[in-house]
């Protein structure tokens, strides 16, 4: 298996993974546009010859970035894709100097395994300015915020 930075080429299947967790209300929705206008955000797992996982890092500000569209193909689950996908991305917020990453999921548990906790939503007020105010969820969110502190 390899982590690599998205390319074009990939954007049909990054659109594919979401897409197919969005149906059933466990990711949110990305176009396809979306994509292509922020595939520099986006990681892919490669294995066996093709795509089987991404995900995004998107700096929100200064001190904070957001890990998003983690999404992993269902017959490569439990092979540490996810794990390889997240670490990748905390890597990267590493390297752009950025303090914490944070994540709104379904699945915590998943995360905290990997050394994020469990933050009230609150403690995030760019994420709710940027996107939550978008979303048609959001009074409604069943999503749970999970953050981890970066050590340059």
């Amino acid at each position: 298996m390899e982590i690599r930075n998205a390319m074009v080429k990939d954007v049909e299947t990054i659109y594919s993974l979401i897409s197919y967790y969005a149906q059933f209300d466990k990711m949110l929705f990305r176009s396809k546009a979306y994509i292509f206008d922020n595939l520099q955000m986006y990681s892919v797992a490669e294995a066996d010859g093709k795509v089987v996982g991404c995900c995004a890092l998107q700096v929100i500000w200064s001190d904070l970035a957001e890990l998003k569209s983690l999404a992993v193909d269902e017959g490569y689950q439990n092979k540490k894709i996810g794990k390889a996908l997240v670490e990748k991305a905390v890597e990267q917020a590493k390297k752009l100097g950025v303090q914490k990453v944070f994540a709104l999921t379904l699945v915590p548990k998943f995360f905290e395994k990997y050394g994020f906790s469990i933050v009230d939503k609150k403690t995030l007020p760019m994420k709710v300015w940027s996107d939550c105010a978008k979303c048609t969820k959001q009074e409604n969110c069943d999503e749970t915020a999970v953050e981890k502190e970066i050590k340059n």
